[in-house]
């Protein structure tokens, strides 16, 4: 059995992989952020290149790929730290081709394919989404919950722009009564969504890690480089522990996505919970190993502490997803007596 990438999935990486490298420097992506903007002319070139609909069925303008080459693009974005519309996109196509009505597919999925159409999705409870990536402006809006989803479009739903610790995306808080009904799962889409996520804090773990060991070996202490000191070099060793535990998780869970779609929820959790917590460890770990420098504004680590964070926190929590997951496999337990 082979594991590893095949050759258009190793081309796709390294296309990615260089792109990205080329067009978000550290300089950048701070410019970017401190700006509170998003680059629109890589953004073209990105959808020029056909990523956004990497996943969509070609009979509706996508590239009729699936999951883990979304995946490779995800985790490449997420190191890259792109200030982009992405995820958000991803999110909206995800759910309508999953969930989608014929009629929503073929109304909005070439749209969302091409990147003319700006779209989203938000975990919302009540008629509410608190989270929203990229809300404000956009075209359409699918709010997703594990019982049922719909479609809204822009003048259907209140959007309110929110700050948040993340300057590389912008967020919106959404509520809307209305809408058209997802017939399909919506839970499934919310499992693609999640190992989609994962793959983007995967990312960010990779990044500070790298961050972190590049540090050791150049920053000297004694006439040694702090790496080759215990308490710096078996942190790094953890990093790496974690870093190579979310990339397995979510790659196999985007594997069961495209060919056993039975394992998908309890493995779409796992992937979702154990990312969110090693991109956030990683990170602060990374922190610790940068010292006093690490915790300047001046430093970009800050930036990709909290993109983890906020990813963390998007579309379930790391301890909401280990409840679901404990759920699924029958380890839940009942809550002790009063």
């Amino acid at each position: 059995m082979n594991f590893d990438f095949s050759d258009d999935q190793q081309a796709i990486k390294r296309t990615a992989k260089d792109f990205l490298a080329a067009r978000f420097t550290a300089e950048r992506v701070r410019a970017l952020a401190e700006g509170g903007s998003y680059d629109d002319d890589a953004w073209k070139e990105i959808c020029e290149l056909g990523w956004p609909g990497i996943f969509i069925p070609e009979d509706v303008g996508g590239q009729g790929l699936g999951m883990v080459e979304l995946v490779i693009l995800m985790e490449e974005l997420g190191y890259a730290l792109a200030p982009l519309p992405f995820l958000s996109g991803v999110a909206a196509g995800l759910a309508l081709e999953v969930a989608g009505s014929d009629e929503q597919r073929e109304r909005w999925l070439p749209g969302i394919a091409s990147g003319e159409v700006r779209a989203t999705a938000g975990l919302a409870s009540n008629g509410e989404a608190r989270l929203v990536p990229d809300a404000e402006g956009a075209e359409l809006i699918v709010l997703l919950s594990r019982d049922g989803g719909r479609v809204v479009e822009a003048g259907q739903a209140e959007v309110e722009p929110i700050d948040t610790i993340d300057a590389t995306r912008r967020f919106a808080r959404v509520r809307a009564d209305g809408g058209d009904p997802l017939p399909g799962d919506a839970g499934a889409a919310l499992d693609r969504i999640g190992v989609a996520l994962a793959a983007e804090l995967t990312g960010v773990a990779q990044h500070t890690m790298d961050m972190a060991v590049e540090y050791a070996r150049d920053r000297k202490q004694f006439g040694r480089p702090i790496g080759a000191y215990q308490a710096v070099s078996h942190r790094c060793a953890q990093m790496l522990l974690e870093t190579e535990g979310a990339r397995s998780a979510s790659y196999y869970a985007a594997w069961t996505a495209d060919a056993e779609t039975t394992s998908l929820p309890a493995a779409a959790s796992m992937a979702k919970a154990y990312a969110s917590d090693a991109a956030w460890r990683v990170a602060a770990s990374s922190l610790q190993v940068h010292g006093g420098i690490g915790f300047t504004w001046e430093h970009d680590l800050h930036f990709f502490l909290k993109r983890a964070k906020a990813g963390g926190i998007l579309f379930g929590s790391a301890s909401e997803h280990r409840d679901r997951v404990a759920e699924l496999t029958g380890f839940a337990t009942e809550p002790a007596p009063a």
